[in-house]
């Protein structure tokens, strides 16, 4: 694709990173003590490619961290970005507005399926999150159903990384350092049990029953109880969990029985990566609210949304009195902030302009074949994929879980490809403008990993 007009790619001029300059930083979901020993260090990224501090480039086999769809270095996003700081660097989002902001609002509004039409911006993933089940919370209670207060979310989910997204994700790793969280929760089972469906392509056959234990935690909790259930289409930071086919459609019709909202995360899943602009569509199933960032601005601005169903909007507009009165009693510094709509608007752009949506739909056969092929390989215990994602799933060392897949990543980075891994899972998202040398470089290289690992 063309890429625009070329940026200067030249790194920054940065002195060299001593021990003692890493380490006033706290890195997040980082081995911090491992990194500061072993530092690797990205400068500059352009297309498919990041630089790394010695001048080597890598291929980037994730999209950043699920995020650069239209691939890097957009010469119209960082000039959108940056006439917006010369014209309105910032403007208060409580009781004001600004023109990007609106515009941005209608677009996805437009973007989205059936009447996901009102947009409430955030800043991150986990603020979505965050966001949606406040609503969720909110507009039963305005409905005049307060004992509406469980939220389910499912095991191996996983919703960002504050409270409310902790409590109805399925990681224990994420919560264990703190406690209670909230307490009114359940969690339905995961769907992914490799006895009945390792190496399935796309959708697999089994599982789409799982979805009934919907019907059970009603029972449970009684059906005047539960407010909402969040789940990710595809289940992305736990390794490539692509729902059974079925799965989504009953936990809609499970929803609908019992008035229960549905929610979908769609911060890894919006905005191209499964080959339609949102997994909703993909499944052709409407949830009452969509949770989104990353691909929103290409992952060059930080910024998040939540897209809620016409109704939900009007409740809360209509239990507002008098008209002055602040309908929902949230919202951030920065929400839809004026660089971060810019970004957004010019990412869209590029998205419809060199329909990478599209694009996408028609690699991932291309992909899925490549991402099978290491299916014989020493070590290699399931793969799945479903658009432009996967998930290769290895066998853990004894009692050295984690340890054989992280040291393919730092091979990897090495050799020239950044991956991500979960657990004992390599995980791939390529940036939607990949093509298909650059695919077979990646299964290349990982193969040669593979079969070299112990």
């Amino acid at each position: 694709p063309n890429l625009g007009p070329a940026l200067n790619m030249t790194p920054l001029s940065n002195p060299p990173l001593s021990k003692n300059g890493l380490e006033a930083y706290w890195m997040p979901f980082t081995g911090n003590r491992h990194f500061k020993g072993h530092p690797r260090v990205l400068v500059a990224a352009e297309g498919m490619y990041y630089t790394r501090d010695d001048g080597e480039r890598i291929l980037d086999g994730v999209a950043g961290l699920w995020c650069v769809n239209a691939g890097h270095g957009r010469t119209a996003i960082a000039e959108a970005i940056a006439t917006q700081a010369k014209a309105l660097d910032y403007s208060p989002a409580f009781q004001m507005g600004h023109p990007r902001a609106f515009e941005l609002a209608a677009r996805l509004a437009k973007t989205l399926p059936g009447d996901l039409d009102h947009v409430f911006f955030t800043n991150s993933g986990s603020e979505s999150v965050e966001t949606a089940l406040k609503i969720a919370l909110a507009y039963h209670r305005h409905r005049g159903e307060e004992s509406r207060r469980v939220l389910v979310g499912r095991e191996r989910g996983y919703h960002g990384v504050n409270f409310g997204g902790l409590s109805v994700g399925g990681i224990p790793a994420n919560k264990e350092d703190f406690g209670p969280l909230v307490a009114q929760v359940d969690l339905l089972p995961h769907t992914h049990h490799p006895d009945h469906n390792a190496f399935s392509r796309g959708e697999p056959d089994w599982g789409g029953h799982l979805a009934d234990i919907l019907e059970e935690m009603v029972e449970k909790h009684g059906g005047q109880t539960i407010a909402a259930v969040m789940v990710e289409p595809v289940a992305g930071s736990t390794g490539i969990l692509v729902p059974p086919q079925g799965y989504l459609k009953r936990l809609r019709e499970i929803c609908d029985d019992h008035g229960i909202l549905l929610i979908f995360d769609e911060v890894i899943t919006g905005f191209g990566r499964l080959g339609s602009a949102f997994a909703c569509e993909k499944f052709g199933v409407l949830p009452d609210m969509v949770t989104l960032a990353k691909g929103l601005t290409n992952g060059a601005a930080p910024m998040g949304a939540v897209a809620a169903r016409k109704g939900i909007y009007e409740t809360f507009m209509d239990a507002a009195n008098p008209d002055t009165a602040i309908e929902f009693a949230h919202g951030y510094t920065y929400s839809g902030h004026p660089l971060a709509c810019a970004a957004a608007l010019a990412a869209q752009d590029i998205y419809r302009d060199e329909d990478l949506f599209a694009r996408a739909g028609e690699l991932a056969p291309y992909w899925e074949e490549a991402v099978h092929s290491l299916g014989n390989l020493p070590h290699v215990i399931d793969i799945r994929n479903m658009g432009l994602m996967a998930g290769i799933e290895l066998d853990p060392i004894p009692e050295r879980p984690t340890a054989r897949a992280f040291d393919i990543y730092l091979r990897a980075f090495e050799e020239g490809l950044l991956i991500r891994t979960t657990g004992d899972i390599i995980a791939l998202s390529p940036p939607l403008i990949v093509e298909r040398h650059e695919v077979d470089r990646m299964m290349e290289l990982l193969a040669t990993l593979l079969k070299q690992t112990v």
